[in-house]
Formats: structure tokens, sequence, C-alpha cells
């Protein structure tokens, strides 16, 4: 636990977009990296003191996702899936908190939902950080995959950060550290809540289907 909260520590010290793009570019690889402390403390700040602009937070937020991303994309696609699962079961695998079983769950997210996945797949817990992964695998076309993961990556993003302003607005806070650890419940419950909508309309969508099949 104090490796870790060492580095939360020294970012929640020192935001500004550059911090704000280097560590969701580590949050969106396959290193693990809370958003949770980046964005919504940023988003915060924002609003508390002029040294940052909210929306820029989130545009840089969101370059930062992108290039973790493409980390991603490539490495997968340069690499393959043979030494992608043995990465993933390796102890440095472990330690980015990557198994086999989460990688799988990506691939059979992305087999399911095809393209789009990569835009949902970035506001879903567990899948997030590792939906780039089969994208690559499957040698999905760069094009539709950065704006995809764009999209998804914004629109997580602006919710985090209107959960930063949500925090300044209706309560007492006074620390990045406080606002970090209410976000964090907060992105959890939104993060379920995404994926309920997510199944509705995907059923939604084949229900639609069947219907004009018939």
């Amino acid at each position: 636990m104090e490796s870790s909260a060492e580095p939360i520590k020294w970012v929640l010290e020192n935001l500004n977009y550059w911090v704000v793009t280097l560590f969701m570019a580590i949050e969106s690889s396959f290193i693990p990296f809370p958003s949770e402390v980046i964005v919504p403390p940023a988003a915060w700040k924002a609003i508390t003191d002029e040294s940052m602009n909210i929306f820029l937070v989130v545009v840089f937020a969101t370059a930062g996702a992108d290039v973790g991303a493409l980390i991603n994309y490539y490495l997968a696609r340069w690499l393959g899936r043979p030494i992608i699962y043995k990465f993933a079961n390796s102890r440095f695998g472990h330690m980015c908190l990557i198994d086999e079983a989460k990688v799988q769950h990506a691939e059979e997210y992305f087999r399911k939902h095809g393209a789009v996945s990569t835009f949902f797949g970035r506001l879903i817990p567990a899948v997030r950080q590792l939906i780039s992964i089969p994208a690559g695998l499957a040698g999905m076309q760069l094009g539709p995959f950065l704006l995809y993961t764009t999209l998804g990556a914004g629109v997580w993003n602006s919710i985090l950060a209107v959960i930063g302003y949500l925090i300044y607005r209706f309560t007492d806070i006074k620390t990045t550290n406080d606002v970090y650890v209410l976000a964090t419940h907060y992105s959890h419950e939104i993060g379920y809540g995404i994926i309920i909508i997510a199944v509705l309309i995907v059923a939604f969508l084949i229900y639609k289907g069947t219907k004009r099949k018939k």
C-alpha cells in the first residue's frame, strides 16, 4: 500500500495539465493507476483557483487516455496473443493487476460488441484499461479505434470532472486527497450504473433487430 500511496500523494500535491496527461496515459495503459486520483481532484482544483480550467482538464485527461490506449493497442498488435497472454500470466503482469482471466474477459467483451466496445468499454470498471488489447489483437483499424476511444474517454473524464465540481459545490472538503477518496466512492457507483445502461441499450438494439427480421 505504501508504494502506491507515494505516487498518489505526489500527484495530488502537483496537479497541473501535464501531470493530468501523463498519469491518465499511465492509467489507460497496463500500469494500474486510478483515474479518480487525477480528474476529480484536478477539476476541483480548477474551480478553487485559477491555475487550471475544468474544460481543459477534461481535454488533457482525454489526450492522456488516448496515449495510454494506443500503447496497449500497438503492443497487442505487434506482439500478438501468445506473448500478451504470457505477460498476463507473468509475475510482472500480476504486479500490474493483469491476469489471463481479465484479458479473456476484455476479449470476450470485444467479440460480443465489436468496434463500439472501445467506446462502451472505456466506461466500464475492470474493462476500461484493457479494452485496447483485444482491439489491437483483432487488428481494428486505427481511425475508428481512436475515435471510439476518444469519445469513451471523453465521456468518462467528463463524468469524473462533474464529480469534482459537485464535490466543490455541495461539500466542505478542503484537500485534493479528500476529493479523491469521495470521488472513488461515487465513480464506482456510476460505473456500475453505466454497465446497467449499456446492457439495456444492447438488449434494446437486439430486440429492434429481431423485430425487423420478422
